[in-house]
């Protein structure tokens, strides 16, 4: 759990103080009627009420006013409770707002007219008058006024108000750590951030909304669940309601006895139908994405949490996912006749000037491999020769020397116009770093080719072991990317996906998702990009990186605030243990509805039939007390398993056939011993208290 995140204990006073207050407001019939179990509860409370006023005026002859009036105040505890345990679930998300909203600040924003503006020229305005397409300069110890894309500058940035993480992160531009978001601060150097949102739209603002949206939308199996509890209240309503003429028509054949009293038939009623689960469904829905949001990923949906839990195939993009995003130079090989420490030189000055995130891997590796001292661009009197796109080249005049970097044909045809040639021993290297995925860049000067530097897609680190768990829970990898067959099969066995998909377009993307669903899969995808978008909107669980673009983060139905692809294990488990969660639940609830058949049932009817007090298996007091002690246990187990529901049952990676055994055994078990004891405790200390 990330430290930056508060309430991480499942209750603290302001949350249950509000979780109470909503309790109490959450009482109207409207409300109730979203729930259908927990309605027929309402109602029960309702009529037992009028019955105890109405007895409290003409006291009965055949039941005291006390058992009436118990009974209703423990109907109305058992609404209590179930508004209690989906307000505290909502509560802790509230808690996770409040805090996101502290990182909104209103800030003076230093706007610049254009990117190329001098530091000392902007104009200060209030950040929420900023508009998408805004320059603005941000610099140490100043607040990022707004999310954005850094253009120009690299800094380190203190994103904890956010992420919840405490160690800072590099933002730069280009590559795939250019995204900036509103709140952060800048701890060092200055950026040149084009703003990417209008006010309101920002991501923090979507996230707030977010996690405040708990009551969301109901997902397919909860929605059928819900479906199937109400069929179960009706059977047992149905039940109910016959077997009060029928207890009449039985009084009036024996001449004996006295017929069930209707507070009887609704604590009967309220016992035998599923009110442990109907209470508890809402809170393990809600408390599903709040353990996303703990994980430090925003969830745009139930539906996208639940999903997760079924993934069985996942689609990662390369670059920025897989890899870090931007390539690296990772070795030199000096041409026949060239020291290694002639080629680091060479390349080293010739990448001074290089602002790429690859041009500042080749001045790092020359100078942390090969020990060249550390020297600015404008320490040189050199002139720089900027990369274009028609010459695929980059280098650096010093006097009469001209010393280039870039592609092996762009360089070779360059030192033939001078009358020079490729040594066959670079020919030869540059062929070997291609087929190995990488990508070759040569060094020359002037007309002497000095060597080839290899740049490298970098796997991410673990990446290998965290894919090794997704196999194990049954989830295929598939790596995804728009680079050459060659390059792909390299960085895929370097990173260990199951499968690789090459030269893949936007369009193939999108064609293989389509198959794959058409085919019964639930395909899960991680992507960055805007290339990205379209596959992330077709996918069941879209999964975009925090430090990846706009049009990505729209089209995804989670966000990944640690900007990690191996989080998808994670959101897995997550799904996971809310299926689990809400199985093993709706087990222990009917298993206690059985349970509670033989402790209330004997008792209800033994004033019409005396003999059946022979049932009373857990030999409880009187009938009234069994009668009273089952709806006290009724209540009372909703708030027993609130930490349950918000905490979610321990996830164990296991074939569906083994988790089933073990929830009917530790749950159906449970749910069937657990009243039995709870009940006679309780039927105890009545009696023993003297209450009846």
């Amino acid at each position: 759990m990330s430290p930056g995140h508060p309430a991480t204990s499942l209750f603290t006073h302001s949350i249950i103080g509000t979780a109470i207050r909503q309790s109490f407001r959450r009482l109207g019939p409207l409300y109730q009627l979203r729930n259908p179990v927990m309605f027929v509860v309402y109602i029960g409370s309702i009529v037992t009420t009028l019955i105890a006023a109405c007895d409290i005026n003409s006291p009965p002859s055949n039941e005291s006013i006390w058992f009436v009036v118990a009974i209703a105040a423990w109907l109305w505890f058992t609404i209590l409770f179930a508004n209690f345990a989906e307000a505290v679930a909502e509560g802790r998300g509230k808690a996770q707002a409040d805090s996101l909203k502290k990182a909104r600040r209103d800030v003076q924003a230093k706007k610049l007219a254009h990117a190329a503006d001098d530091h000392k020229h902007y104009r200060l305005v209030a950040a929420p008058d900023l508009r998408k397409g805004d320059i603005v300069l941000v610099e140490a110890g100043d607040f990022v006024p707004g999310d954005g894309q850094v253009i120009d500058g690299v800094a380190s940035v203190d994103e904890s108000a956010i992420t919840g993480e405490s160690a800072p992160v590099i933002r730069e531009s280009g590559g795939d750590r250019d995204a900036v978001t509103g709140g952060t601060k800048v701890l060092s150097d200055w950026l040149i951030i084009r703003i990417s949102s209008n006010p309101g739209e920002a991501f923090l603002d979507r996230m707030i909304g977010l996690v405040e949206g708990a009551k969301r939308q109901k997902t397919p199996n909860e929605i059928a669940l819900f479906i199937l509890l109400a069929a179960m209240t009706l059977v047992f309503l149905q039940v109910c309601v016959s077997l009060l003429p029928f207890s009449i028509f039985s009084v009036a054949q024996q001449g004996q006895g006295t017929p069930v009293s209707l507070t009887v038939l609704i604590a009967l009623l309220v016992c035998l139908i599923p009110t442990t689960i109907g209470g508890l469904l809402s809170a393990i829905g809600i408390s599903g994405m709040d353990r996303l949001i703990r994980a430090n990923v925003i969830a745009m949906s139930g539906r996208a949490v639940e999903a997760a839990g079924d993934v069985n195939v996942l689609l990662l993009d390369k670059t920025g996912t897989i890899t870090m995003g931007n390539r690296q130079a990772v070795n030199m090989f000096p041409a026949p006749g060239i020291t290694p420490q002639q080629l680091a030189e060479a390349a080293e000055l010739a990448s001074l000037a290089d602002e790429t995130p690859e041009g500042r891997s080749i001045v790092s590796l020359a100078r942390g491999k090969f020990g060249l001292p550390e020297r600015a661009a404008d320490s040189i009197q050199a002139t720089f020769i900027p990369f274009t796109a028609e010459t695929r080249t980059s280098g650096v005049t010093i006097g009469e020397r001209v010393i280039l970097k870039g592609a092996g044909d762009a360089i070779g045809k360059h030192v033939a116009k001078l009358g020079g040639s490729v040594p066959a021993d670079v020919t030869k290297q540059i062929d070997i770093i291609a087929r190995q995925g990488g990508t070759p860049l040569m060094v020359a000067d002037g007309r002497n080719v000095l060597g080839v530097v290899q740049l490298k897609d970098i796997v991410k680190p673990g990446i290998k072991q965290r894919l090794d768990e997704l196999r194990r829970m049954g989830i295929k990898s598939v790596m995804i990317t728009g680079d050459n067959p060659m390059t792909a099969a390299a960085i895929a066995a370097e990173a260990g996906v199951d499968d690789f998909i090459a030269e893949a377009t936007p369009e193939s993307k999108l064609k293989f998702i389509r198959k794959m669903q058409e085919g019964g899969e639930l395909v899960a995808m991680v992507g960055d990009g805007t290339n990205d978008a379209p596959a992330l909107a077709q996918s069941d669980v879209a999964v975009a990186m925090n430090s990846g673009t706009q049009a990505a983060k729209e089209a995804g139905n989670m966000v990944d605030l640690d900007s990690n692809p191996t989080k998808l294990i994670e959101i897995v488990e997550i799904g996971k243990q809310l299926l689990m969660t809400r199985g093993a639940l709706t087990t222990f609830s009917i298993a206690n509805d059985l349970a509670k058949y033989f402790a209330i049932i004997p008792a209800a009817f033994a004033s019409t039939y005396p003999s059946l007090m022979r049932m009373n298996l857990m030999h409880l007091a009187t009938p009234q007390s069994a009668i009273l002690s089952a709806v006290i246990f009724n209540a009372l187990i909703i708030i027993a398993l609130i930490p349950l529901a918000l905490k979610g049952v321990k996830y164990r990676p296991a074939p569906a056939a083994a988790m089933l055994r073990h929830n009917i055994l530790v749950y159906g078990v449970g749910g069937v011993v657990t009243p039995f004891i709870g009940i006679k405790i309780i039927d105890m200390l009545l009696a023993a208290l003297g209450l009846v």
